[in-house]
Formats: C-alpha cells, structure tokens, sequence
C-alpha cells in the first residue's frame, strides 16, 4: 500500500489528459456542516439554486429519497423507501458494511489525476445509494451537491449499487449557492448495474460563471442490464471536462450516455464518453447535442468493441449560433472483429434562415422561432429522457435568453 500512496501523492501534480489545468492551491476545503432537516424549510435562496437543477423540496410525493451536500459536509438525507432503497453518506456506509471496501476506488484510480488524488488525499465523503435486489423504485432519488463558499473546493466520493433486477430513476443536481461563483467541483462516482437492473441516472449543472468542474465517473454493468446517463449543463460556467467510462462486462448489457450543453462565452467545456463492450449482444449509444454563444464545446466519443456481436453507434452534431464560438468533435471506433455493428456521425452547422422564416409566419417572433428550434435540436432524437429532465432543459431555455 505504500507504493500506491505514493503514487497518489505523486498524482496530485498530474494533469488530467483533457482541459484545462487548474491549480489545486486557489481553492479551499471547507468542512462547515449546514444541516437542512426539511428541504421545505431551506432558506429561499437555497431552495431556488436546488430548484434549478431539478431537486424538489416537496419530498413526500415527488421522490423517494433525498441526500444533500454543502461544500464538504452532509445537510440532509431523508428517505422514502426503507424497504428497497438506502441511501446515506459514504463514510457512513463504509462503517455499516465491511463488504463496501471491495466497491470503493475501483473503478476509478486514485492516481489517473490531481483531481482523484485530491479527492482521495481529502478522504472525501458522498452519496451511496443501495437498491436492493428487484426492488422498484416509484420515484425519483434525487441528490443535491453545492457549493456553498466562493473559492471553495468540494471533493465527493460516490457509489451507487443497483442490484440485480432493480430499476430505479435517480437525479442529481449541482449547483453553486448564491454568493459563490467562484469554486471547484470535483466529483467521483463509481456506479455497479447488476444483472437485469436498470438506472436511469440524470445530471442537471447550474455552476457559477467562474466555477470549474471536474467530474470523474467509472460504471459496471453486468448481464443484461441497462443504464441510460444523461448529462445537461446550459448555465453559464468557466470549464467543464467530464467523460464517464463504462464497462460492459456481461451478455446484452447495454449502455446510452446522453449529452446537452450550451457553451457561454468564455465558457470551456470538454465532454463525452467511453464505452467498452466486452462481452457478445451488448449495445452502446453516445449522443451529443451542443450548441456554442461564444465559448468552446469539445465533444469526445469512444466505442471499443472487444468483443464480436456488438453493436454501437456515436453521434455529434453541434450548433454555432454566433461568430467567435468553437466547436469540435472527435469520435473514436476501434474493435478488432469482423462481426461487429459500429457507426458514428458527426454534424456542424447553424440554425437555417428559412427554418426561422417559417415559425415567423405561422406569428412566432424571431426569440421566439429561435428558441423553439434550439429546443428540438437539444432534445429531438434523444430516447430515454424522463419527463423531469425534460422539463428543467425547457426550464432553462426560459431562463437564458435563448427562448425569449
């Protein structure tokens, strides 16, 4: 173990392999708890950064559990479902089931960058979520990370665990509190999808203009279960460089990252996905919807075929709505056998003149045909989004000036 420990402290100088870099020492851990009994009875300003990234103060009907973090530090859990779902802070996890230790820092390397070095150094707490062994859930988990202080850092450590034959829908929020603009998000999630479970597992970003975040996600998924991943970030941010890694380990797993950003100006934002699919029957779809005001959007994605029968299929198409913006898009296919099913498709363009002419005469204003527009390029053609999430991409089209 030594020889690990020194690599982590050695990792804490490794630049991650993507974005930019950002200096570790700018940013302060701060571990003052804020505990919130009743997300009903959060103060105003609170409730509204929660509200904006799809958590619900109204618990009792609308979800079946909640968990909050304020920077460092657990504010509130509550849970609606005993009898299929746990859900807990990490730490308190660990201590509870000895089993945990073989689940944590697994499927992502405390040493692959400064980012998982801090997290790990930090002995960072988080969610952990258990649905149990065919259990249902009714309604959403949801989960709520904040940044509560300007210039701080919170470092979470995550592990969802969906048994063998559950389903479950789940919906985390991040976002910075109202006098925080300025901070670092780091967030590590290890995700297991046991044989025949389904996860629904959905990210709404609501940052500071000047917040960086670095999100670190590894999954594995095993016979046939299925996992649906959504990723949506339209807010104004400084960087973001996110790509989850799935592994595909059993027989018809399959595997949909789906991915929505809205590149402000100054903004940059790397983001997409790994798949590999190492076992017959298994599927895989990454689809990326981005649209550039001025910043630079990076969409990356990578499909490995390791195994013959697969089939999988990568998508990029991005929208410039104004000069001085910059899109890219790199798409990876890489497999060995012939018996295989892999496309990719990439697409850059702008929103047609005559598109918006048409909404025009049928009395839409041109906000209003522009908005209407960007709304189907951003969820048109992307299967598996719930209605929720949905709801909160309409939402913030309404916020932004896209939809007036």
């Amino acid at each position: 173990m030594q020889n690990g420990e020194t690599s982590i402290k050695k990792a804490l100088d490794k630049k991650a392999q993507y974005g930019p870099d950002i200096d570790l020492n700018k940013y302060r851990v701060v571990r003052e708890q804020k505990v919130i009994d009743k997300l009903e009875d959060a103060p105003k300003d609170i409730k509204e950064r929660m509200e904006s990234v799809g958590i619900t103060s109204s618990e009792e009907h609308e979800r079946d559990g909640s968990i909050m973090f304020i920077d460092n530090k657990i504010s509130h859990c509550s849970n609606k479902a005993p009898e299929g779902v746990e859900i807990m802070p990490v730490k308190k996890a660990m201590e509870k089931y000895e089993w945990l230790k073989d689940y944590s820092w697994k499927l992502v390397s405390p040493d692959k960058d400064k980012y998982t070095a801090k997290t790990y150094e930090e002995d960072a707490d988080g969610t952990f979520v258990r649905v149990k062994a065919g259990y249902h859930v009714k309604n959403p988990i949801q989960a709520c990370m904040m940044l509560g202080t300007d210039k701080g850092m919170q470092t979470l450590h995550n592990i969802f665990i969906i048994e063998e034959g559950a389903h479950a829908e789940m919906i985390s929020g991040c976002t910075t509190g109202s006098h925080a603009d300025d901070g670092l998000h780091i967030g590590v999630s290890e995700i297991y999808v046991k044989e025949g479970a389904y996860f629904s597992y959905s990210m709404i970003h609501n940052w500071g203009p000047k917040t960086s975040v670095r999100p670190r996600t590894g999954i594995q998924m095993e016979k046939d279960s299925r996992l649906i991943n959504n990723y949506v970030i339209l807010n104004p941010v400084a960087t973001v460089q996110s790509a989850p890694t799935a592994w595909l380990n059993g027989e018809g797993a399959s595997c949909q990252f789906n991915t929505i950003c809205l590149a402000h100006p100054g903004a940059d934002i790397d983001s997409g996905g790994t798949v590999i699919l190492n076992a017959p029957g298994t599927g895989a779809e990454i689809v990326s919807r981005s649209i550039t005001k001025g910043g630079r959007m990076m969409a990356r994605g990578r499909l490995v075929g390791n195994s013959p029968r697969v089939k999988a299929h990568l998508e990029c198409k991005s929208i410039v709505l104004q000069d001085g913006g910059q899109t890219l898009a790199v798409p990876e296919l890489e497999t060995s056998f012939a018996d295989v099913d892999m496309t990719h498709e990439a697409a850059v363009g702008k929103i047609a003149r005559d598109q918006i002419e048409y909404l025009m005469t049928r009395g839409l204003s041109e906000d209003q045909a522009v908005g209407m527009i960007i709304r189907g390029f951003l969820v048109g053609g992307i299967k598996g989004l719930p209605k929720e999430l949905t709801d909160e991409i309409n939402d913030a089209i309404e916020r932004s000036d896209l939809g007036q």
